[in-house]
């Protein structure tokens, strides 16, 4: 999850065992709870308690919004475009967490975290982190007419990394064993929704809107190529040697170290690296060491039906 979620609040400096066990209650209250319904998309609770919130958000016209399903590449895109912003400065891109410099914007946790407070608190041009499905973005993007780049990945992957990140960040319910993830995956029945229905919904909304729809797995095999469209679409002047060291700083071996990149400044009570870290592997194909033939052969049978009308194609492995 692209935000932080702070829950050590300072406290009296000699709370009772009684006030110390109802915090630990109140901490442990806000995970693994069921998603909630916000038409016909299935969220976090807080985020549906709080949709108000991000439903009237005010976009600028010289934000840029970031949208992903989830484990679909969203941080490392937001560290190719925040270094852009930058000019290349690998130390001023180090001096904050990514979520702080791109914001989770519907990410609300009553009292704990707010990502449109946060980013009501940031200074023109924003870099904005969204997961929403097109249909529930905010109408001021559209009405402001804010340059979106769109990040899609195969969803035999997405759905093998959104089992790890399921098992090691709280907010989402229990995944249950790997059989029963893939389950709701197929049916739509995880955070954020279906993977089907989001990637077409963007795909579709690129007809009418300035959308950079890129795919993952264009990325892995040419992370230069890509880069030089980000940087057109962003109208942003990359010198060669800039380019080179944007490229150097967003590989997977670097923002996997990289503390303000790998999401190892979240408490661990919110994100659990021993269970598994946030950035894995980072490559196409892993789903190959997951899914059964049987899966596969169904998987497959339901894509195909699922993805007929759309002319969007992905590659499974490169």
């Amino acid at each position: 999850m692209g935000s932080g979620i702070h829950l050590g609040d300072p406290q009296s400096c000699c709370p009772t065992e009684t006030e110390k066990g109802s915090r630990m209650e109140a901490k442990e209250s806000v995970f693994r709870r069921k998603l909630v319904d916000v038409h016909g998309v299935p969220l976090f609770w807080s985020i549906a308690e709080e949709w108000g919130q991000v439903e009237t958000f005010q976009a600028k016209p010289d934000d840029l919004l970031i949208a992903t399903y989830p484990k679909s590449g969203t941080t490392w895109v937001s560290e190719i475009v925040d270094m852009i912003y930058n000019d290349g400065n690998v130390e001023k891109c180090k001096q904050d967490a990514i979520f702080n410099r791109v914001p989770f914007m519907e990410l609300i946790i009553p009292g704990m975290s707010n990502g449109v407070a946060k980013l009501g608190n940031m200074p023109s041009p924003r870099l904005v982190k969204t997961h929403l499905p097109a249909q529930l973005l905010p109408k001021s993007f559209w009405e402001s007419d804010c340059k979106i780049i769109y990040v899609a990945r195969n969803a035999k992957d997405v759905v093998v990394s959104y089992y790890h990140f399921y098992k090691m960040a709280k907010m989402h319910p229990e995944p249950g064993n790997w059989d029963e993830f893939l389950e709701k995956f197929v049916a739509g029945e995880v955070a954020f929704g279906s993977w089907y229905d989001h990637v077409k919904g963007w795909w579709e909304k690129k007809k009418s809107h300035p959308i950079l729809y890129l795919f993952y797995e264009d990325m892995k095999e040419d992370p230069k190529r890509e880069l030089q469209k980000l940087a057109q679409f962003l109208e942003k002047e990359v010198t060669e040697e800039e380019a080179n060291r944007i490229l150097h700083h967003t590989s997977f071996e670097e923002m996997q170290k990289n503390p303000t990149s790998n999401y190892k400044m979240m408490p661990t009570a919110e994100m659990d690296h021993s269970v598994s870290p946030f950035m894995r592997k980072g490559i196409a194909g892993d789903w190959k060491n997951y899914f059964t033939v049987a899966q596969n052969e169904k998987f497959d049978k339901d894509y195909v039906d699922k993805m007929k009308e759309s002319t969007l194609l992905f590659r499974m492995e490169i």
